[in-house]
C-alpha cells in the first residue's frame, strides 16, 4: 500500500503542519505525505457508532478509509487520563476535532466534557483577565467585553486548554467525572478500531522522554523515569499494559515532577505523581474486547 503519516486537528490545521515541520515531521524527512486526518479544518469526518456514555463519534475521514494503521504514541502522563498511551492515541487522536454541523457531541470535546449546555465556569472574583485563555483557544470562542470574558459554545471544542493555562484557576471545563472519562476513551477507541478489519492495526508505544504532561501542552519537563524502551505489538491492551506497567515500576528520575511529589521506587510512578490512575481506561479497553491485559515481553 502507499503510506501516509497523520495526526488529527488539535490548533489551526496550517499552524499544525508548521509545528510538525518545526519538529521534523514533512514528506521530505518521513518519505510519504503528512497530512490531517480530519482535513485543515478538523471537520472531515464520519459518524461511527459508539458505546452507551458516548453514542456515537465522528472518525477522521481518513483514518475511516485507511486500510490498515500503525498506530505510534509517545506515552507520558495526562492530567485527565493518568496515562496517555495507543488508547488515547486512538480515541483522541482517531476522532475528529469538529463537525460541520456545530454539534460538538460528537466530537473529541464530548469525550473530555458532560453534556452541559454551557461549556465553561468562570469565577470573576479570581479572574485577573491575562487573557491566557483566551489566546490558547484554538476556535477563538472566548472573547474580552470589557471586564468579562464571554465563551461561544457553539465554537468550543471543549479541549480544556483554557483551564490548563489559567493561573489563578479561574476558568474550568464543565468535564465528565473521572470514572466516565476513562470509559469514554475506550469506548472512542473501540469505534475507531472498529472502522479497520481484524489484524490490520499494530501498535509502537514509544515510552521515551516520558514526561508528566500531555503533548499538547507547549512545555517540556524532566522526564519522569529514565528512557524504558519501544513496546509494539498487534494487541493494544497487551502492549498498553506492558508499557504501563514499566514506566510504573522504573525509578524516579532526580529534579523530576514524580522526584518533586515525593515519589519512591516502588510505589507506582504516573498515579502517585499526577493523582490520576490510568489504569481505569486499560481495564475499560479490555472489558470491551479490545485485546488481554496478559503479555510476555520479548526485547530484541
Amino acid at each position: 500500500g502507499k503510506p501516509f503519516v497523520c495526526d488529527t486537528v488539535r490548533i489551526n490545521g496550517w499552524e499544525y503542519l508548521g509545528v510538525a515541520n518545526q519538529n521534523g515531521i514533512n514528506p521530505q524527512s518521513v518519505g510519504c505525505p503528512v497530512l490531517l486526518a480530519d482535513g485543515l479544518f478538523g471537520c472531515d469526518s464520519v459518524e461511527v457508532e459508539a458505546g452507551p456514555i458516548l453514542g456515537s463519534v465522528q472518525v477522521a475521514s481518513a483514518i475511516y478509509d485507511a486500510p490498515a494503521m500503525v498506530v505510534v504514541s509517545h506515552c507520558k502522563g495526562h492530567i485527565g487520563a493518568g496515562y496517555g498511551g495507543a488508547i488515547k492515541n486512538l480515541a483522541m487522536g482517531g476522532v475528529a476535532g469538529r463537525h460541520r454541523s456545530g454539534d460538538w457531541r460528537q466530537t473529541r470535546g464530548h469525550i473530555h466534557a458532560a453534556g452541559a449546555e454551557s461549556a465553561l465556569e468562570r469565577d470573576s472574583e479570581l479572574c485577573t483577565l491575562c487573557l491566557q485563555c483566551l489566546h490558547v483557544c484554538p476556535t477563538e470562542a472566548i472573547s474580552q467585553e470589557g471586564d468579562d470574558l464571554v465563551v461561544d459554545d457553539e465554537r468550543c471544542w471543549r479541549c480544556g486548554r483554557c483551564e490548563r493555562v489559567c493561573p489563578e484557576g479561574a476558568i474550568r471545563l464543565q468535564k465528565r467525572g473521572e470514572d466516565e472519562f476513562q470509559a469514554a476513551l475506550a469506548e472512542a477507541a473501540q469505534a475507531v478500531l472498529s472502522t479497520f478489519e481484524p489484524g490490520k492495526v499494530i501498535y509502537l508505544n514509544f515510552a521515551l522522554e516520558v514526561q508528566p504532561e500531555c503533548d499538547c501542552m507547549p512545555m517540556a519537563d524532566t522526564p519522569l523515569v529514565q528512557d524504558q524502551g519501544i513496546f509494539g505489538g498487534e494487541d493494544v491492551v497487551a502492549v498498553e499494559q506492558a508499557t504501563l506497567d514499566r514506566i510504573n515500576s522504573a525509578v524516579p528520575l532526580p529534579d523530576s515532577a514524580a522526584a518533586d511529589r515525593g515519589v519512591q521506587h516502588g510505589q507506582r510512578v504516573l498515579p502517585e505523581t499526577l493523582g490520576v490512575d490510568g489504569q481505569p481506561h486499560v481495564d475499560a479497553a479490555a472489558a470491551l474486547g479490545l485485546g488481554s491485559q496478559r503479555y510476555r515481553l520479548v526485547e530484541v
